[in-house]
Order: C-alpha cells, then structure tokens, then sequence
C-alpha cells in the first residue's frame, strides 16, 4: 500500500471512536511551533563584542558548523523549516541583531537592527518571537541584573528590557502574527543568602517599571519565566516559580513555564490545567532536562505526550503557546532542530487521535480498569501512518528520508565553516 492508502485504513482504527482524521490534521496544520534560532549557533548570538556565555547556560559539544553570522543561521533554519510540517515561528534573543559591524550596546538596540529578520519573515510567512538577553555581558557577570543592589546597573537591564518589548511590537506590527516577548533572568547566589526578601523586592521595582510602559498587546505579548535554580545559583533563584505566578497574575501578563526550570521530579504536565483554570493564555519552553536543566533535544517520551494531551483534552491549542528551549552543539544542529520541532508536532498529533471524552467517561464513573486498558492499547494504534501522510501532504521529508536532506547539506554549505 501507498502512504495515501495506509492512511486510509489508519483512519478507520480511530473513526470508531468518532476521531475525525480529517479535521484533525487541519487543525493541528494551524498549530504554530516557536522555533528557537539559538540551537542553530549554540547561544553565540551576532554583537560585536562578544561576551562568554553565562548566566548558568551551556551548549556542549563542537559538532561542525555551526552558523557563524546571521546570513548562515537563516540558511540552516530555511533547510530545518523545509523538513518540518506546517507554519511556524521562530524566536529570537537580541544578542541576533544585525548591527553592520557596529558595537550597540544592550541598552540601544532598535528595531531597525531586526529588519533582514523581518523581511525573512515576511518572505517565508512566518512569525516572530523575542526575548531581551540579559545574560553573558559584563554587566550579568556576578550573576545578578534586575535585582542587583547596583541602581545603575538595574536601569540598564530596564531600558534593554523595555527595549526588547519596543522590538516585540514591531515584529508584530510588520508580521500581523502577535509576537510573544518573554523575559528570563539568571540572578541567584550559589550559596545560601542572608537576604532573600530584598533581591525579590528589586526584581518585582524592575519589572513594574519594565511593563509600565505601553506596549500594543495586538502586536506582543508579554510573559516572564522562571527557574528554580541554575549553575552558580544552586541555593537561591531571584526570579522563582511563585514569585512570577504572583507578579503575573497582579500584572495581568503571561507565565511562561519551561520543562526545565523545576525540580528533577517535578513535571509541566502536571501543572497545565492548574494553570489555564486560572489564566486566559500560558506559554511554554519545551526542553528535556537530564538531571539538570540540561537543554536536551526533546524526544517522543512520555511528559511531551502528556503535555500534548493536557494540551489538547483541556481544548487549549490556541491558549498555550508553544515554543522550543534545547541547544544540542554535539550533534548536527539542524537534525536538532527538526528532530524536536517533528516530535513536538507528533506529541500534538498523538494527542488529537486520542478519544479523550471516553477516557474522561471512563474517570467520572470510576471505571478505572477500562480506562487503563484503553489508554494502553491506544499507545498502538497505527498514528505512524497518519504522520507519514501529514507530512506527504505538507510536502516535507516522510520517516528519517530527511536524515540523507540533512546530510547533503552538512556537505554542501556546513563542512566549509571553520
């Protein structure tokens, strides 16, 4: 049988359950994916004076060619785009600005420094996302920047931050696709503090002073991020969960929660419901820690799927925005990219072939033995034929055939990188 065909019969295993095939590929195909540009540089970023990467973050490895100007990055992120299903975004961090060999600090940066993003963007119909880079710069270099006790220092990550929203609504402006703006900070003390009230009570100055300033919501939305710890900041973390939940809640601005950013034991999944009772959008950074926040390309495992199906059975597509944090520098860096973004997408097709309101039947009524065994059986059910067919009908690579794309292009434009 052909692809079209096996999809056929594939359909019938999940039309019984009132699944419509159908229906779900066109809505998983209006599912937009924010596609990290990082993984494809290792957080190296374009400024003319480069500082080494900091803040507790590490990208590993030296597999060849990485991207070493924004030129190349592009590239590589136009062969990754043409082997992933659908139309997706891709999030930016300043240190991408294209500032013609001219040093801007932080603190400067304009939308004009974006503009070859932009026009990219608007050739390949696809949107954009940002993130200030308040992190590897002497000014971040003790670990501390919207709560360092330093008032000077403090302002400067103030004007980068409202900087970056400015940039934010430009992306969205020039796109009509809303960008999301998230913040992230690496301030925290290795050692246990002697004052964990005043770092926080700086931070929360910062951030009221930061989203003072109007910003077009039509064109960006604004979300902060949290972490529980990081390299250099093993005891204490500024910027913790409850800490940003609060100030999200009171500020009327998004959470942003990453797979990474809690205790080894804890999960996303978990949170999700907890989290859309309560707030009208949520966004995420899917990673996968290995015993750290270790920034992993993510894999089909069992928290993607069940962050998939809180996604999906909580009708939540369009309230969670998805978005990719790993930076795998030991292996080629645009199969990172495509072998997250594809899973991501698979998860989310997973989810949507799962016949949820029985399984929800199956809970109220306390029939626990019928609900087990259906969720089981359904782990086989022919979902790889569906995939194959998503993929034919959005013209990219079907099964590992991109892996020989990937490796062509390795030989062609990444082995003649030095």
């Amino acid at each position: 049988m052909n692809i079209k065909e096996r999809y056929l019969e594939a359909k019938k295993d999940y039309e019984k359950f009132g699944i419509n095939v159908d229906k779900v590929l066109e809505d998983l195909e209006k599912v937009k994916i924010s596609i990290h540009c990082w993984q494809g540089d290792d957080v190296t970023g374009f400024e003319v004076s480069q500082s080494e990467l900091s803040g507790g973050i590490a990208a590993t490895g030296n597999y060849p060619g990485k991207a070493r100007n924004a030129e190349e990055l592009r590239a590589d992120l136009d062969k990754a785009l043409s082997l992933i299903p659908g139309k997706h975004k891709v999030n930016l961090h300043a240190i991408y600005a294209e500032t013609n060999g001219i040093f801007v600090e932080r603190d400067e940066i304009k939308p004009e420094y974006f503009e070859n993003w932009v026009k990219w963007a608007k050739e390949k119909d696809l949107g954009l996302d940002f993130n200030p880079t308040i992190f590897s710069h002497p000014k971040a270099s003790d670990g501390l920047t919207l709560s360092h006790p330093d008032k000077e220092i403090r302002d400067f990550w103030i004007r980068h931050s409202i900087a970056s929203r400015k940039i934010g609504e430009y992306f969205g402006k020039e796109l009509k696709q809303t960008c999301l703006t998230n913040l992230w900070i690496p301030d925290g003390y290795k050692d246990i503090p002697s004052d964990r009230l005043g770092p926080r009570a700086r931070l929360k100055d910062s951030l009221e002073q930061i989203y003072a300033i109007d910003v077009d919501k039509k064109y960006n939305l604004d979300c902060v991020e949290s972490k529980v710890f990081g390299i250099g900041a093993e005891s204490y973390t500024v910027g913790s969960s409850e800490f940003y939940l609060n100030f999200a809640c009171r500020n009327k601005i998004m959470s942003l929660l990453d797979t990474g950013h809690y205790h080894p034991t804890e999960v996303v999944s978990d949170k999700l419901s907890a989290m859309l009772l309560f707030n009208e959008k949520i966004a995420l950074h899917v990673s996968r820690p290995v015993r750290w926040d270790s920034d992993h390309v993510i894999i089909l495992d069992d928290e993607l799927k069940e962050i998939a199906k809180e996604i999906v059975r909580n009708d939540a597509l369009d309230r969670v925005m998805i978005g990719l944090d790993f930076f795998d520098a030991s292996i080629n860096r645009i199969a990172a990219w495509t072998i997250g973004t594809r899973n991501m997408i698979k998860a989310l097709l997973l989810a949507m072939l799962t016949p949820h309101e029985l399984l929800k039947k199956y809970q109220d009524e306390g029939n626990f033995t019928e609900r087990l065994a259906l969720m089981e059986e359904i782990k086989t059910y022919p979902m790889g034929d569906i995939w194959n067919y998503y993929c034919e009908k959005n013209v990219v690579p079907v099964g590992e055939s991109w892996i020989k794309e990937v490796k062509e292009y390795e030989q062609a434009e990444l082995s003649k990188r030095k």
